[in-house]
């Protein structure tokens, strides 16, 4: 992994990720992920993407989307209060931290 994140329970007890801040907007996107089905589904996505099966694909969550190319991810949230509302990073990366939340899926609202 190429990014620091930790890995830590916020003031309501719910498992978030910390990321730094130039990709910190990944955080509110991968932090919208709750159940192992619909990251799986996505992680299948990607991985179409790196293969050149899929040219490219677009997530849409609750505030935040993903727009995947082969060598690039970007995250947009739009809602922000403040800038950047956008951020980039290396797709294989994005798909690793997906892997790393994957794992923490069953943690997310147990205490």
């Amino acid at each position: 992994m190429k990014y620091v994140y930790s890995l830590y329970r916020d003031h309501l007890d719910v498992l978030r990720i910390k990321l730094p801040d130039e990709i910190k907007i990944f955080s509110d996107f991968i932090e919208d992920i709750t159940t192992e089905q619909e990251i799986d589904e996505y992680i299948e996505d990607i991985k179409k993407v790196i293969n050149g099966v899929y040219e490219d694909f677009e997530i849409e969550l609750n505030a935040t989307s993903a727009f995947i190319k082969k060598d690039v991810t970007t995250v947009e949230n739009p809602y922000r209060i403040e800038e950047p509302y956008e951020n980039r990073i290396e797709t294989e990366q994005f798909l690793e931290l997906l892997l790393i939340w994957r794992g923490k899926i069953q943690e997310i609202f147990k205490g």
